[in-house]
């Protein structure tokens, strides 16, 4: 009986898409009333962040209302569609928030915020007393290529563009600096 009932919500969903790309706002709103709960548990154990779990589905039911015409049953089911649109969207928005906490500053000069600077960074690793002293171990241009992209998920493109520096410099630099940093902890 329960998958009867899971088959019916189902085929619900898909046919509340095809009345949300002929332009059926209550469509929409049905599938709203039917997911939103799961899908805002979905993104808060992803984004950790009721604020940014909402924004999440938010703009997943706008790319919903949007693109309801591109569903294809025949590559896969109704929810499946909604909920690969919700996770696209919650990576997006993980992607985004690490960015935005970047220092625009380059290594050496003073950060516009302490939290940013690869010192700060240092100090907040006091647990892990070890990584800490092989981290000081580091040139400072080196160690902050490390925090940077280790700490603040920078790519190395990213962090070559932010300090003025040739891309191979910056992947031979961090690629030396974690191979000391095994040593080290070794």
């Amino acid at each position: 009986m329960a998958v009867n009932a899971a088959q019916s919500h189902g085929a619900g969903i898909e046919q509340a898409l095809a009345a949300c790309a002929g332009g059926d706002k209550n469509a929409l709103r049905r599938i709203y009333d039917q997911e939103c709960p799961r899908m805002i548990g979905v993104a808060q154990r992803m984004l950790k962040r009721r604020a940014l779990a909402e924004e999440a589905v938010q703009d997943s039911f706008i790319l919903i209302w949007r693109h309801a015409g591109r569903f294809d049953p025949q590559r896969g089911s109704g929810l499946t569609w909604i909920y690969a649109i919700l996770r696209n969207r919650t990576l997006s928005i993980l992607r985004d928030e690490r960015r935005m906490e970047t220092d625009e500053s380059p290594i050496g000069q003073e950060a516009a915020s302490e939290e940013d600077d690869p010192e700060t960074v240092m100090a907040k690793l006091s647990d892990a007393k070890a990584l800490r002293g092989c981290l000081e171990t580091l040139s400072a241009p080196r160690r902050g290529m490390v925090l940077l992209a280790f700490v603040q998920g920078l790519s190395h493109g990213e962090i070559a563009g932010k300090l003025g520096i040739p891309l191979g410099t910056v992947k031979s630099w961090i690629r030396r600096s974690l191979i000391a940093l095994k040593e080290c902890l070794g």
